[in-house]
């Protein structure tokens, strides 16, 4: 691994970083330790590495729970209560004046909002800092593509991220896709792409068989994934004769009618042994589910940069993916790579038997390419560099 260049001069460097914690997003209120979603996770798994950096993670939350106040020697934690009129239906109110009153006794030399799908790019702009914000999810697409309704959670987003992108210093896009649509709303941006958990550069465990007819589907069971069509696939290919399981893993909401029909609709599948619901995992056992797998089937309509395409190439599984988003830029140069544009089901069928037919095989060693692009010690000094770089033209007044 790189060591940090002497250039980035991270010397006492304060950064409050706005993130989730996905405590509140899961009302998971009786976990002790807060946990953050994993692009963020993994940055921040960088920056706490770099010298010079002290890292103050703030959170907002709708129930007051018990937290620790430092999570390494230069991490520290701020869960700040919020009560739920200070949210959504308020414009993020209180979460922006919680958060602004929490700054003044922090202090920091720079504030990091991370994404627009809640309150942190908001709390951000309003800091008083010099601020940035990261697009994570691009909510004014997102409504766009699935057509969702006005005054929806989405739409509301949107038009709040709109907001947003014109008040901040600048704007970490993690793709082309979203820099090309982030460009005309934003003052500046950067091309800087999500990071991987340092889980995902683990040495393969040599114990784990890989199951060579094994795919598997990872993300939400919502209509952003499109786990029903993928069902439809597997159904297509297992009446051509073909021997596979598909794996499926990621939350199923009790209160999405969508995941609950997906549960229904696997179920047959289920007892004929070709399709299996795993539910909601761990990082390290995603990890060892990836192993014992051989491809990845990610077909979503639209994709901002497309995590765990890069987390599934880390693990060296052949990849079946939308082109769409950020999923081109991750599988430029990946040998073997399929993509099918945006709605062509046939082909993605048509691609999957073919590579059951030719005995499923590995790609070549594939995943030394994410390391070099996604690690996220190079993507923290990216961050660093950025980080220079703002508060250089603060300074002069730009």
């Amino acid at each position: 691994m790189q060591d940090t260049p002497d250039w980035i001069d991270a010397s006492e460097m304060k950064v409050a970083f706005l993130t989730t914690d996905n405590r509140e997003v899961f009302k998971d209120y009786s976990a002790t330790s807060p946990y953050f979603g994993p692009a963020p996770e993994a940055v921040l798994q960088g920056l706490a590495k770099i010298p010079g950096i002290e890292l103050h993670i703030v959170s907002c939350i709708r129930q007051e729970v018990s937290s620790p106040k430092q999570l390494a020697p230069n991490v520290f934690f701020h869960s700040l209560h919020v009560p739920k009129y200070g949210w959504i239906r308020t414009g993020y109110q209180g979460c922006i004046r919680a958060v602004r009153r929490k700054l003044r006794e922090i202090q920091p030399d720079i504030v990091h909002g991370q994404g627009s799908e809640l309150d942190s790019a908001l709390d951000a702009i309003f800091s008083g800092f010099p601020n940035v914000v990261t697009i994570h999810g691009i909510m004014a697409e997102i409504a766009r593509v699935l057509e969702l309704p006005p005054w929806s959670f989405t739409w509301l987003a949107a038009r709040l991220e709109d907001f947003t992108l014109k008040r901040t210093a600048g704007v970490f896009c993690n793709s082309e896709h979203t820099e090309r649509l982030i460009r005309p709303r934003a003052r500046r941006t950067w091309r800087v792409p999500n990071a991987l958990r340092q889980d995902f550069f683990a040495p393969f465990d040599g114990r784990t068989v890989r199951r060579k007819n094994t795919l598997i589907n990872i993300g939400v069971i919502g209509r952003g994934k499109r786990q029903l069509q993928l069902l439809d696939v597997a159904s297509q290919l297992r009446q051509e004769g073909l021997e596979f399981e598909f794996l499926f893993v990621g939350l199923a909401a009790a209160q999405s009618p969508y995941a609950q029909e997906f549960l229904e609709k696997i179920k047959p599948m289920q007892e004929a042994g070709y399709a299996r619901y795993l539910g909601q995992k761990s990082v390290g056992e995603l990890v060892g589910i990836l192993d014992g797998s051989a491809a990845l089937v990610h077909f979503p309509p639209e994709e901002s940069f497309g995590l765990v395409v890069a987390e599934a190439i880390a693990r060296n599984l052949k990849l079946f993916a939308g082109r769409v988003g950020g999923i081109v830029d991750i599988a430029n140069g990946v040998p073997d790579a399929e993509l099918f544009e945006r709605d062509d089901w046939a082909g993605l069928t048509g691609g999957i038997a073919n590579w059951l037919r030719r005995g499923a095989p590995r790609p070549p060693e594939i995943a030394h390419i994410m390391r070099q692009r996604y690690h996220p010690e190079v993507i923290a000094q990216r961050h660093v560099e950025i980080y220079r770089e703002v508060l250089g033209q603060s300074r002069k007044g730009g």
